[in-house]
């Protein structure tokens, strides 16, 4: 009898599931009412994904999904950022930052997979999500979901130009040193200690047996250094000596007959007792010997890339004579304590531009005296160590292609550099020249160094912001939070803020808070901080040692809004070159000049309106060649309408225009104010976006440029007080740091000009950083022209 029950049982358990499916596939689905279920998992790895559609950065786009042979999209209805973050992290990145609705980044193709998905966002896979299931949906491709992804890879994603791991159950992907000496732990970076790696909820050990160098220095590199040193042996064997013996005496000590209390005896070290004991505090943990024999080349960017062989059964005693294995590492020069920065030398040939952080950016190479790129084709990761090593950081954690770090200007000097990973210099790999129809600047490469961790995240922090992204910014000074006086509070102390945090780069450097959660305000407790903006730490920069602040109320303290990208202004040198020349201009026409301060000083003393001014006259057109798109820093509600010239003013001063004499005292100036932000004009395959017709917004995209013709006001330099001789023009965008940008070493240009007070010849004209050292030191030497003829 009750067999026959548990039989009806199932029977009518089988109707429940297998009915509803009949209708399922019968009945026309109901769109007001989908009914998401939860899949059988489809293993991860025979899905695929990727972003299509245009126009979108290499992190975003329309999400595809490659399913029994066949690439389709995700329908948007019911999608969410939950779904977008399992999305992203099986693209690879480690969340994401948003989503697109109605085929935002155009319409795909083919089937249309899935429909209704809906993720709590800590899914694994997208397939144990609830849906419609495969291919079951009532949508057309007009509704195509996109994400947008945090620019930042999983650790250990397996793509060509990321670090590739193992990824079997005894999997190495977290690696520490652990500090055996009690004094070392106190210092930053860690430099020397055991090597262990993350095992379920602790850490184990690593068998020395047959350690070499070559181990040694992967590790080094995945900390964050550039080599590694020979440690000494016999040191760390006298401290396991000494453990033991302290083991056994305490284990004797335990076995005695209780004549009388004994107190408890603890591994920890006490206050007051000797350094010795604080030593072998380490020491006295329990061995966990993961792994027992490691075989590295010295040229892998992960310990998980090398042939390794795990213990099995009792891990504890599987490392026979031997001992846990140790590496000492030398740190680069940014990261070296003072006595040892001075013996420490990285090269003066290559160099990092545009990134957010040390040790990372876009890679340019110095040939003769110019700097210039190197194209992506087959850039890898045993290439951008090299190069990462080469500057004092550690191997590299990413290779990244496809300017990810913002287009270069000029040269591109290198191409299909192939590494073995032993080389010192880029120089010493194999490398093609270029020509011109081998690579654009779209191609230049760029990479992500492993940098020493100096736990500077930790003494910094932001509250009362919406998002993660901004805040009011609070400091540890002894035992206390507290924030920090925003007087002269400027875009060069935000940066460092959120380089610090790791944000990327300050959007916005606030100075009132006013309108950010004030619950939690704390005290101030930093006041007139001034930072050249290249420090790695807000307590790098100069502040005063006791607080003076005339606004110290929490409205007036210092605040960010950071960004993962930036824009980079960059100006057409040889343009300035070819359009420059000298004009005299009747007084008549410069009223409204005068008026907006474009003339100099004895113009006021001139007798209006007679006479004339002579003006240096040349156009300057403006590339945005960073990640996002240039902006004026206030708003439209607050432009200043000029009736002059009739139109408004976004920008105070956008460009600074000087004349120097040979020992840099300026002999003339002038300046141009941002009265119009534009894109006049765009490489290929980039739209406009801003216009200043009808009131306009304002601004410079990305890959696009603006444009001063040499024929509009106050596009000159007023020179009619200046001597003839030789000279250096230079001009300088955003001059006061008003917008954030990647790198602010490229926003001057010079150029060497000779003055016969008649005619000017102008030549030599260059960005800021584009020679090398020597060349520029040349250049600022240049005795000018014995003649007219410029060669």
């Amino acid at each position: 009898m009750e067999q026959s029950h548990r039989l009806r049982h199932i029977v009518v358990l089988l109707l429940n599931v297998w009915i509803p499916s009949c209708f399922a596939q019968t009945t026309p689905p109901v769109r007001t009412s989908p009914t998401p279920t939860s899949q059988t998992p489809e293993r991860p790895e025979n899905l695929k994904f990727r972003l299509s559609g245009f126009p979108r950065k290499h992190n975003e786009g329309r999400i595809e999904v490659f399913y029994k042979g066949e690439w389709g999209t995700i329908c948007d209805d019911d999608f969410s950022l939950a779904n977008a973050h399992v999305l992203c992290r099986q693209l690879g990145f480690v969340s994401a930052t948003g989503w697109t609705h109605s085929a935002m980044y155009g319409k795909g193709t083919g089937k249309i997979w899935l429909d209704n998905v809906q993720c709590s966002g800590s899914e694994r896979s997208i397939s144990v999500c609830k849906s419609r299931g495969w291919g079951n949906s009532d949508c057309t491709h007009d509704e195509d979901a996109g994400v947008i992804c945090k620019d930042e890879r999983l650790p250990g994603y397996v793509e060509s130009n990321v670090i590739e791991v193992q990824v079997d159950e005894n999997k190495v992907e977290e690696v520490r040193l652990r500090p055996v000496v009690a004094m070392s732990t106190k210092r930053l970076p860690i430099t020397e200690g055991v090597v262990e790696v993350k095992y379920k909820d602790g850490w184990a050990q690593i068998c020395d047996n047959g350690w070499t160098p070559r181990n040694s220095r992967v590790v080094c590199g995945m900390m964050g250094f550039p080599n590694e040193r020979k440690v000494n042996k016999n040191f760390y064997k006298h401290l396991r000596k000494r453990s033991a013996e302290s083991k056994v005496k305490v284990t004797a000590a335990r076995q005695k007959p209780k004549a009388k209390a004994i107190p408890k005896t603890s591994s920890k070290p006490k206050p007051g007792k000797s350094a010795a004991a604080k030593r072998l505090y380490a020491e006295r943990q329990k061995n966990h010997f993961l792994v027992h024999s490691v075989v590295c080349l010295g040229t892998e960017v992960h310990l998980g890339a090398c042939p390794l062989d795990f213990n099995y059964g009792n891990a504890t005693e599987s490392c026979p004579g031997g001992m846990p294995a140790v590496v000492s590492c030398v740190p680069g020069p940014l990261y070296a304590q003072n006595i040892q920065r001075k013996k420490l030398k990285i090269s003066t040939s290559i160099r990092l531009k545009g990134g957010a952080k040390h040790g990372e950016g876009r890679v340019e190479v110095l040939k003769g005296s110019e700097w210039g790129t190197v194209c992506d084709d087959l850039w890898n990761l045993l290439s951008a160590s090299v190069v990462c090593r080469d500057l004092g950081f550690g191997s590299a954690k990413e290779a990244l292609t496809g300017a990810r770090m913002g287009q270069g200007l000029g040269h591109i000097h290198m191409n299909k550099v192939q590494c073995t990973g032993h080389e010192r210099s880029l120089w010493n790999c194999g490398y093609k020249n270029i020509s011109s129809d081998d690579c654009k600047h779209t191609e230049d490469a760029s990479v992500r160094c492993n940098v020493p961790d100096m736990g500077y995240e930790k003494t910094v922090r932001l509250s009362g912001g919406r998002s993660q992204y901004e805040g009011r910014v609070e400091v540890r000074v002894g035992q206390r939070w507290g924030s920090v006086c925003s007087e002269g509070w400027t875009t060069k102390e935000a940066m460092v803020v959120c380089r610090q945090l790791g944000l990327g780069f300050s959007m916005h450097a606030i100075t009132e808070t006013w309108y950010w959660d004030s619950s939690n305000v704390t005290e101030m407790v930093m006041s007139g901080v001034k930072c050249t903006g290249d420090e790695m730490s807000l307590s790098q920069c100069q502040h005063h040692k006791t607080i003076n602040c005339q606004k110290a109320t929490a409205r007036f303290s210092a605040g960010v809004i950071c960004s993962e990208t930036a824009s980079d202004l960059v100006l057409n040198a040889s343009l300035v070159q070819q359009t420059t020349y000298i004009e005299d201009r009747p007084l008549h026409m410069l009223y409204c000049a005068a008026e907006e301060d474009c003339l100099s000083k004895s113009a006021s003393q001139a007798n209006w309106p007679y006479g004339h001014r002579r003006l240096l006259r040349f156009s300057s057109q403006i590339h945005n060649i960073g990640r996002a798109d240039f902006r004026p820093k206030a708003g439209r509600h607050s432009w200043v309408w000029h009736a002059c010239h009739g139109h408004y003013h976004s920008m105070d001063i956008f460009t600074h225009y000087d004349l120097l004499s040979a020992n840099g005292t300026k002999v003339a100036e002038g300046h141009k104010a941002s009265f119009c932000l534009e894109d006049v004009d765009c490489e290929e395959g980039v739209s406009k976006r801003y216009e200043c017709a009808n009131f306009g917004e304002q601004g410079i995209t990305v890959g696009c440029w603006d444009l001063y013709r040499h024929d509009i006001d106050c596009q000159w330099i007023d020179i009619t007080d200046v001597k003839p001789g030789n000279y250096i023009l230079q001009v300088v965008i955003n001059p006061n740091y008003e917008v954030s940008e990647s790198d602010f070493t490229n926003n001057a240009m010079k150029c060497n000009c000779k003055y016969d007070g008649h005619r000017i010849w102008v030549h030599n004209c260059h960005i800021g950083d584009a020679f090398s050292e020597e060349a520029e030191r040349r250049f600022e030497k240049y005795p000018g022209q014995l003649n007219n003829q410029i060669s």
